[in-house]
């Protein structure tokens, strides 16, 4: 056996084959044992980094992720058992594989060991074909670990996500806004809501057809994804083809400017689809907290209401719009007509 085993891609959701050899942390306090035993798993492929005892092998697990160790059980200052102990304790980025090197041969010691965190354990002198099959044990269960992890992610991300378009769903909404608005609230930073939906977008369905229709979504998607700010910025799809956009730290005035900006990109350039260029415009509705952070009175479905009302009074003043409300304040429209 080399070891070798099937992993999930997430982002193409196919397994492929993983041979790279994993990083290996050695704990190990005698000079010569740590010599040797480092030249056999460099011979063997795997990167290793080596230290002296359990102390230093806990430092350099905190500073980097190492999904093997190999360690000494007696060893000056923090033993192989304590080390293990401390390591299955650790906020790390995935699964660790230890490995435990003993003289000790007596069942309890044993025992203790893998109760401490220990996967497996060696007696020695090692064996170095037996460590090297224990290795390949050890990459078959790191491999099933991150395939496990990499599939709860997909699922994750598949619940929060509409299918169509790659936009957050309305689940997602409903749940992250609210984390939103009480962040805003506690550092005192507006938060801006943009609702918009595509003008006659029954008239698109009916006359190129619900795959067309369904590109042009797509695209909406895209186009707006390409004009807000990815590390903060977010959009969701409520429904059909209204869409919500959340701006954080961003006040009514720059809430405006993002819609106008998508306003303008969706309605200056055709989508491009099977049955030639389609021309769409959309309508936009748009509310902000004040410049100082929401207030304890105020929550997140008054927030989206308000920048629905935003939406229901561009369709009524001819559609391909902005229109802002501000809570408290007169609704201003801005933006072109339809044509």
């Amino acid at each position: 056996m080399d070891g070798t085993c099937h992993v999930l891609d997430l982002e193409t959701g196919i397994f492929v084959l993983s041979t790279e050899a994993p990083p290996i942390l050695l704990a190990e306090d005698d000079p010569v044992t740590r010599m040797l035993l480092a030249r056999s798993l460099k011979k063997a492929g795997y990167p290793v980094e080596a230290v002296v005892d359990g102390l230093a092998a806990l430092e350099r697990m905190k500073q980097q992720y190492y999904p093997m160790l190999i360690t000494d059980w007696e060893m000056p200052g923090m033993d192989g058992v304590a080390l293990c102990q401390a390591v299955r304790g650790l906020p790390l980025d995935g699964y660790v594989y230890m490995l435990l090197l003993t003289a000790r041969d007596a069942k309890e010691q044993m025992v203790a060991g893998l109760e401490a965190g220990a996967d497996d354990y060696l007696i020695k002198p090692v064996h170095e074909p037996e460590l090297l099959a224990r290795l390949n044990t050890g990459r078959r269960i790191l491999n099933l670990e991150h395939s496990l992890r990499a599939a709860n992610e997909r699922n994750r991300v598949l619940a929060i996500t509409d299918p169509l378009t790659g936009a957050y769903n309305r689940r997602q909404l409903m749940a992250q806004l609210p984390r939103e608005l009480e962040r805003c609230r506690r550092y005192a930073v507006p938060l801006a809501v943009v609702v918009c939906d595509i003008d006659y977008f029954k008239n698109v369905n009916d006359r190129h057809g619900h795959s067309i229709g369904d590109e042009i979504l797509r695209q909406f998607v895209a186009r707006i994804q390409s004009s807000i700010r990815s590390a903060s910025d977010w959009v969701a799809r409520c429904g059909g083809e209204e869409f919500t956009l959340v701006l954080p730290e961003t006040d009514l005035a720059g809430g405006v400017v993002a819609a106008e900006k998508i306003r303008v990109l969706i309605s200056a350039t055709p989508f491009q689809t099977d049955v030639g260029p389609v021309s769409v415009t959309a309508s936009f509705g748009v509310a902000a907290t004040s410049g100082a952070g929401a207030d304890q009175g105020t929550d997140f479905e008054a927030l989206i209401a308000a920048a629905d009302i935003g939406l229901y009074r561009s369709k009524r003043a001819g559609r391909d719009r902005v229109t802002t409300e501000e809570f408290g304040a007169a609704l201003r429209p801005s933006g072109a007509t339809a044509r």
